[in-house]
């Protein structure tokens, strides 16, 4: 049995840990109670070799704010590619400007139409390597990063009938190969009142990371956009789940201690990040970030964030951002809302709570929460009551 398994290659997802969750409202409400919210929530899976995907569960929240979580019953599966996904040419330049690549690149691109699959992508760099092979000036680098960024740009696709459960995002390219770490999942209301569901996300290759988007309205098949722009440079990036002036607005933590807030016309494309808030409490002093997507609530953006402050202890608090303007600061917990306890200190990575998304559900916030970097746990709070006690910048 020992031999046989080995020679199955079979990998366990969950071996290390099962943490960083987020939460949003589910596609398909079908509650018995109408006062209950049928729910997705999301998780980094660390498995063997400390490998990390996304995997889902479901769940009902009740009107008291308890949440129950479905069993997990069903086979798992990574997915098939979409090998007809369409790649916007446009995109590609954009990027491979970004990064140094695209002149040696160009003649590549300019043989390719507006759209193209990843097929036609490979067919005009083989017919470029065939005609540049014997080039002084051949480039390898660079038809290896087109095809890099090409493969961390794709559609993956889920059988309907598979349970949520079941679905696995894996990763798959050079790119992500190491993780997919801390998917921050937002239900983002559309202009014309649909949903789309978006997930920023980070891709991390075991040197670098690659801040990424996904997008789905059903959860079973999944658009992975790299992100681009100037403001795409670091972890922690969360969407707000509408527009704001006709604008994207998103939240980050581009020099890795304190928290922007950036604009965009487009999804995909970032740039000109402004400082909203720097470390000011004990809990926070060493760096600041989200915990996940804001909420929008009647007195402002309600935003959970996450302070590390001694021995490198993450702890949870909250600040209050104005609902037309927010990079006005209204109000903020000065004690955190959330910190390890005794019995949650050790793990994977000790003295952390981290959560990547909350959600409100009558007039309760409930947060799902790592426990050490190595399970999870759910807060739930009364939003009043958390809102009155945070105090006036």
């Amino acid at each position: 049995m020992l031999i046989g398994s080995y020679f199955t290659m079979e990998y366990a997802i969950e071996t290390a840990a099962l943490l960083n969750p987020s939460i949003v409202p589910h596609p398909v409400q079908n509650v018995q109670d109408n006062k209950d919210l049928r729910v997705v929530l999301s998780f980094r899976a660390v498995g063997e070799g400390h490998m990390s995907s996304i995997v889902f569960r479901e769940g009902v929240i009740h009107s008291n704010g308890t949440l129950d979580i479905d069993s997990q019953t069903c086979k798992l599966e990574r997915g098939k590619v979409n090998e007809d996904h369409l790649y916007e040419k446009a995109d590609f330049i954009v990027k491979l400007k970004e990064i140094g690549a695209f002149g040696s690149v160009r003649t590549i691109m300019d043989n390719l139409l507006d759209t193209f699959t990843f097929a036609e992508l490979k067919e005009s760099v083989r017919r470029f390597i065939r005609s540049h092979k014997d080039d002084p000036d051949f480039n390898k680098d660079a038809l290896d990063t087109l095809i890099w960024y090409a493969k961390n740009n794709c559609e993956v696709a889920f059988d309907e009938e598979l349970s949520l459960s079941g679905r696995v995002i894996f990763p798959r390219s050079k790119g992500e190969v190491k993780a997919l770490e801390d998917a921050r999942f937002v239900q983002f209301k559309n202009g014309n009142g649909s949903f789309t569901y978006y997930a920023t996300y980070t891709a991390y290759d075991g040197c670098n990371i690659l801040p990424q988007l996904i997008e789905t309205k059903n959860f079973y098949r999944f658009k992975i956009i790299t992100l681009m722009g100037k403001g795409s440079k670091n972890k922690g990036m969360a969407l707000f789940p509408e527009k704001i002036n006709d604008q994207y607005a998103m939240l980050s933590r581009n020099d890795n201690e304190n928290l922007f807030l950036m604009y965009s016309d487009n999804i995909n494309y970032w740039e000109n990040p402004v400082k909203i808030k720097e470390p000011q409490f004990y809990w926070e002093y060493f760096q600041i970030g989200n915990n996940g997507s804001p909420l929008k609530t009647k007195e402002g953006w309600l935003v959970l964030t996450h302070g590390v402050g001694p021995v490198r202890t993450y702890s949870i608090g909250a600040m209050l951002l104005d609902l037309e303007d927010p990079s006005k600061v209204i109000k903020v917990t000065k004690n955190p809302i959330l910190y390890p306890e005794e019995n949650e200190r050790d793990g994977y990575v000790p003295n952390v709570v981290y959560s990547c998304g909350s959600i409100i559900h009558n007039n309760h916030l409930v947060m799902p929460y790592a426990i050490s970097d190595t399970r999870s746990g759910v807060a739930t709070f009364n939003l009043k009551e958390l809102l009155d006690v945070m105090e006036a910048c």
